[in-house]
C-alpha cells in the first residue's frame, strides 16, 4: 500500500470516529469556584455524590426508603431544585449537572440544611440514564430551561430529540411524567413536535392546548420573575407515559 493510500485510510478512520462520536447537548465550561462551592464538593460530595462507575443503582437502596423519585437534568446553580427538596421531603431527588460550580453550590446548601433526599451525578445525563437508572424507576423527570441552541446549524445539539425522549420514556414508570420548560418559544414548539411524535406519551394539557400552566411543583426562578416583568414568555409541557 502506498503512503498516500495509507494517509487516505487514516483520514477515513478519523472521519468515522468523528461521526461515531455522539453529539452532546452541552459545552463543558470551566467556571471559577467560590469558597462555598468548593466546600460543597469537599465536604458533601462523599455524602450526596453518585458516579457512572457505580453502575446500575437501586434508588430505594441509595436513599434507604421507598419514595417517589424525581430526576432533574441540568439543574444549573440548583436554586429551584433546592426549593423542591425542602418543599417535597416525601420525595427523593436525583440531580444531574456537568458544571462543577453549580454542583458545589447545591451540595453546600443541601448539606448545610442536612437534607437527606438528594443525590447528584456530575456526568452526562444520557450516560447516567443508560448506565445507572433502572427502567420504570422514575415518577417525575424534569428538564427545565435547557440550552435552546437557537442557531439552525446547532439544532442538532438540542437535548430534546427522539432518541433522548425514548430513553426517558423507558426510565419513567407507567403513569410517570416528563416535565419540560423553556423560555424560547421556537424551542417550545420543537419540544412539542418531538413529544407529540414520540410513542408512549400523552400530553396532559387541556384538550386543544399544547402547553400547561406552570405547576406549583416547579419553583418560579428569579430569572423567570424578571422575564415576566419584561413580557417574556415561559412554556411548560407535561407528558405522561402511558405504555
Amino acid at each position: 500500500m502506498s503512503s498516500s493510500q495509507q494517509q487516505d485510510n487514516k483520514h477515513d478512520r478519523a472521519g468515522d470516529a468523528i461521526h461515531d462520536k455522539r453529539i452532546r447537548s452541552f459545552v463543558l465550561r470551566q467556571g471559577r469556584m467560590t469558597g462555598a462551592q468548593q466546600r460543597g464538593i469537599n465536604d458533601f460530595l462523599p455524602r450526596y455524590g453518585l458516579s457512572l462507575d457505580e453502575g446500575r443503582i437501586d434508588p430505594a437502596g441509595v436513599f434507604g426508603r421507598q419514595a417517589p423519585l424525581v430526576v432533574e437534568v441540568g439543574f444549573g446553580m440548583g436554586n429551584s431544585l433546592l426549593e423542591q427538596l425542602q418543599a417535597m421531603p416525601d420525595h427523593d431527588f436525583i440531580g444531574i449537572e456537568v458544571h462543577l460550580p453549580g454542583v458545589g453550590k447545591l451540595l453546600c446548601e443541601a448539606g448545610d440544611l442536612n437534607l437527606d433526599n438528594l443525590r447528584v451525578y456530575r456526568d452526562d445525563a444520557v450516560e447516567v440514564l443508560n448506565q445507572c437508572l433502572p427502567d420504570e424507576s422514575i415518577d417525575l423527570f424534569q428538564l427545565f430551561f435547557p440550552d435552546p441552541w437557537p442557531k439552525k446549524k446547532h439544532h442538532k445539539r438540542r437535548i430534546v430529540q427522539p432518541p433522548f425522549v425514548e430513553t426517558v420514556r423507558k426510565k419513567l414508570k407507567i403513569g410517570g411524567r416528563f416535565h419540560l420548560a423553556t423560555d424560547w418559544e421556537a424551542y417550545a414548539e420543537h419540544m412539542r413536535d418531538v413529544m407529540n411524535a414520540a410513542p408512549g406519551y400523552a400530553n396532559t394539557a387541556e384538550l386543544g392546548q399544547d402547553f400547561v400552566p406552570r405547576p406549583a411543583s416547579r419553583p418560579l426562578t428569579k430569572f423567570e420573575k424578571r422575564g415576566e416583568k419584561l413580557g417574556h414568555g415561559v412554556w411548560d409541557l407535561i407528558y405522561q407515559r402511558n405504555n
